[in-house]
């Protein structure tokens, strides 16, 4: 995923850190090193899938939609290289966080608010794929196979493009100067040392906010609810998106917030670097994985341009760039994440994880509960 310079961090922060992220089918991820090689092979294509890398030269004049959640970032040069190659002119949608475009994906796909998708992760795909809101599409560009490493069982219709780790992140020097133990995994929040320090966000506008629910039921079993009844207790802080956990409350020293505890990502950290001084740090015994994927939307005006862009995103260029612009790990296995992250940036050994068909069938069921747990 990826990193960018505490001295440019503030300008662009909103563009390139806030991550949604992705899919309820059998996600199955590398272990150990996230940049080790894929053993997966690409699936064989379907009869609407292409053969081949989707061809590009008649698409010379043509305007291409790409619908993102709205942390999207890929830079200008990387962008106009892609609209020299094809000819195509790129617009880009931004309705809100995954989980708000995920809901307006299902809501729209009578009349699709582009062409391509990127951003749909593995805790909300489910329900997109159930709803008919994607087309088939297999490519075989550059990292393909790689991305099938992530693929969903039994579905063609999404095609992995990055992944991370949702974990709680911690304000370094907060703890110090209050002399309060940094908690070491999800059940320690509940004790009252914790009160009042503890900002998430929802799970039904969040994907972040769903991917914690997820591992705190992967964690406690039939007590999530008393769990998060315990973090009601303690004055745990509900916000309605990513950004406003993160760059509102997180007390770290680019934000000032009030919460030195905080939803976020195991790749956020190196943000907080300052003066080659680490601020805060991710709790990975807290994470979920995360996969985000991009698909081509059923019924687009433009799908021979949507499935151009999914292979630009499978493209060395643009998975090169994954890492600083987005803070996410790309799934390619031919490029490199910043030398930063082995120190900043580590992803979890062991994540918290579901499997597809329970977050497919109970999701809805976790999030009404949660609501009725914690908000009502």
């Amino acid at each position: 995923m990826r990193m960018l310079r505490a001295t440019t961090f503030g300008a662009i922060a909103l563009t390139t850190l806030t991550l949604a992220a992705c899919s309820a089918g059998d996600v199955d991820t590398p272990e150990g090193d996230p940049t080790a090689s894929a053993t997966g092979a690409a699936q064989a294509p379907t009869a609407s899938a292409s053969a081949s890398a989707t061809d590009t030269t008649d698409l010379e004049g043509q305007t291409v939609t790409v619908v993102t959640h709205d942390s999207f970032a890929v830079p200008d040069d990387v962008l106009a290289a892609f609209e020299d190659e094809t000819g195509l002119t790129v617009e880009f949608t931004a309705p809100g966080d995954a989980g708000a475009l995920v809901n307006q994906l299902v809501l729209t796909k009578d009349a699709p608010l582009g062409d391509v998708v990127y951003g749909v992760d593995n805790t909300f795909a489910s329900r997109a794929i159930d709803e008919g809101v994607f087309a088939d599409y297999e490519s075989t560009a550059p990292a393909a196979a790689d991305a099938a490493e992530y693929a969903i069982a039994g579905s063609d219709a999404l095609t992995a493009i990055d992944y991370s780790d949702v974990c709680l992140n911690y304000d370094i020097a907060w703890f110090e100067d209050n002399g309060v133990p940094v908690p070491t995994g999800l059940g320690d929040l509940t004790d009252p040392q914790y009160a009042g320090l503890l900002s998430v966000t929802n799970p039904a506008t969040s994907s972040p906010g769903l991917a914690l629910l997820l591992a705190t039921v992967d964690e406690f079993g039939d007590g999530w609810t008393d769990y998060w009844a315990g973090l009601r207790e303690n004055d745990v802080r509900v916000t309605p998106s990513w950004s406003d956990t993160y760059f509102v409350d997180f007390s770290v020293p680019n934000y000032g917030g009030d919460y030195p505890l905080v939803l976020s990502y195991a790749s956020s950290p190196p943000s907080e670097v300052i003066d080659g001084e680490p601020t805060s740090a991710a709790l990975l015994d807290t994470c979920f994985r995360q996969v985000e994927y991009a698909g081509v939307l059923e019924g687009a005006e433009n799908p021979a341009a949507g499935q151009a862009v999914i292979d630009w995103m499978l493209s060395d260029e643009f998975q090169a760039s994954v890492p600083d612009n987005m803070y996410v790990y790309p799934v390619s296995s031919s490029v490199d994440v910043p030398e930063a992250w082995a120190e900043y940036a580590p992803l979890a050994d062991e994540p918290h994880t579901m499997d597809p068909a329970e977050i497919s069938a109970h999701r809805d069921d976790y999030i009404a509960d949660w609501t009725a747990t914690v908000l009502d």
